[in-house]
Parts: C-alpha cells; sequence; structure tokens
C-alpha cells in the first residue's frame, strides 16, 4: 500500500469482545486509537440465510506498515469465524494528527 496510513474497519458482536479487542491492538502499539460504535445493526447473509445482528463497529487508526500484524492479531482474537477487516488508506489529514498516530503507534 501507498499511504503511509489506514483506517481499519471491523465488528465483534459486542462491547466486551470490542473493547478486549481494542485494547490488545492499542497495547501492543499496533495502532494509535480504536473507536468503538456500540449498538450497530449488520444485515448480512451468511451459510445461505439472511442474517440480522446487533454489532460493534470499530474504527482502528494505524500505520499501514502495521497492517499485518494486526490481520493476524484480529484472526487469533476474534470470536467471528470470518471476521470483517478492511483497510481504507488515509490520503490525507490533518498534519499534526496523522504525526500523533505515527509517534503513537511506533514501537
Amino acid at each position: 500500500m501507498s499511504a503511509a496510513y489506514l483506517l481499519v474497519i471491523t465488528t465483534c458482536p459486542d462491547i466486551t469482545s470490542a473493547k478486549k479487542l481494542a485494547s490488545a491492538l492499542v497495547d501492543a502499539k499496533l495502532a494509535a486509537c480504536v473507536q468503538l460504535y456500540p449498538q450497530m445493526e449488520s444485515v448480512y447473509v451468511w451459510e445461505d440465510e439472511v442474517c440480522h445482528s446487533s454489532e460493534v463497529g470499530m474504527h482502528i487508526k494505524c500505520l499501514a506498515s502495521h497492517y499485518d500484524a494486526i490481520e493476524q492479531l484480529v484472526i487469533q482474537q476474534h470470536p467471528y469465524e470470518v471476521p470483517e477487516l478492511i483497510a481504507v488508506p488515509i490520503a490525507q489529514g490533518l498534519p499534526n494528527y496523522l504525526q500523533w498516530i505515527k509517534e503513537t503507534s511506533q514501537s
């Protein structure tokens, strides 16, 4: 990826698992910040059925160079068999905020 920064999006089935995953990402310095959006409703197809589920949305702000490690941590700790994990390059942002992501996410 050419962008230095990413917004990575995922969901969890409940606030407890979302907080646990968010803390693991921040504690490992893989993310500068994880925002949790509780009480969202997802409609999707799983195993040939239309499902309706309450979920907690997560926005992970990170360095693009950390994506592979984030993916591995999510796969290891996420309760879903196939978790959503989408990375969106951050093309622009407040320079001081992007610098904060960089400083906060470096080991």
